[in-house]
């Protein structure tokens, strides 16, 4: 674990280093790059994972699990940050990207490096579940309602239900998941170019993924770090004890409950940038809560996974 780390560490920081040199060009490549994976490369790494894979009950535990989990660790933020608002003197913008960030994690970006490269390329359908199946949906559906309710006056239109559905039901990985899951379903015999062009692609998702949270990464703002500490230690602590007394309640086990406790441990989101500028909340403190949670992860990622190994 602690060699996987180091690894993503390096590809981090030549991220971080490009992100100096080029700094006119970072968020321009970082865009290209999360476009590329997105619409691209991890459609056809969830089109592979499902086509070699069957489709059993944990793609229904898995992502209940990470249900749970997220709801839970909304309702812990809601009732810390709600006092403290007040008594710490934040706005409107500092409290709903505090909320936000203490609740959905890098499950993708970093997850699915680090559950692959622990557990090896057939649990990359954990991941997969707890973020297309789970964390995307509520992000979209609860996580857009509760940036909306915090968000400026000024700020831009809400999101709707509706609008939520249509950009779930977009989502080019979602369908490489439908895709593979019907073809090995039908037991589709897919050529072996086209399997082995598909593998090379998804074989990209894991180093640019971690290079674009090196891009991602600005100068931290330390004033941000009191306010930010709760949020913090709900994402690092409380969601993955969430999430391990979630997934035995459910009857999830082996490598699929190990999964979700360290997705469960995952630092903050990068969306939760995309949530900050379209609702006008606290950017800055959202990227604050990226380094930070993601600095600290490099501690807490190997203790959870140590804790857990024996299970």
């Amino acid at each position: 674990m602690h060699l996987t780390l180091l690894s993503f560490g390096v590809i981090i920081l030549a991220g971080i280093v490009f992100r100096r040199l080029n700094a006119e060009k970072g968020d321009a490549v970082r865009n290209a790059i999360n476009l590329c994976v997105f619409d691209v490369f991890m459609p056809a790494l969830c089109l592979t994972v499902f086509y070699k894979s069957k489709v059993d009950l944990e793609a229904v535990l898995v992502p209940l699990t990470a249900a749970v989990t997220i709801c839970a660790s909304l309702a812990v933020a809601f009732l810390v940050y709600l006092p403290l608002s007040k008594r710490m003197g934040l706005g409107g913008g500092d409290t709903g990207i505090l909320i936000i960030s203490a609740a959905f994690g890098n499950v993708t970006f970093l997850g699915l490096p680090i559950i692959t490269e622990l557990y090896g390329v057939g649990a990359a359908k954990y991941p997969i579940y707890y973020d297309l199946l789970a964390t995307t949906p509520i992000l979209w559906l609860g996580g857009a309602q509760i940036a909306g309710r915090f968000a400026p006056r000024t700020g831009s239109a809400a999101v709707t239900v509706g609008d939520s559905f249509k950009m779930i039901a977009l989502l080019p990985p979602l369908w490489g998941c439908l895709a593979g899951a019907v073809l090995q379903a039908a037991h589709v015999p897919m050529p072996e170019f086209a399997l082995k062009a598909l593998t090379m692609l998804g074989g990209l998702v894991t180093p640019l993924m971690i290079f674009s949270i090196g891009l991602a990464i600005t100068v931290p703002n330390v004033k941000f770090a009191a306010v930010s500490a709760p949020a913090a230690l709900i994402k690092l602590v409380v969601s993955p004890l969430v999430g391990f007394a979630a997934a035995r309640f459910l009857g999830v086990s082996g490598i699929a409950l190990k999964s979700c406790v360290i997705e469960g441990a995952m630092p903050a989101m990068v969306v939760t940038l995309l949530i900050a500028d379209k609702f006008k909340l606290n950017a800055p403190l959202a990227a604050f809560m990226i380094v930070a949670t993601t600095a600290l992860s490099f501690a807490v990622l190997p203790m959870v996974a140590s804790i857990i190994s024996g299970i």
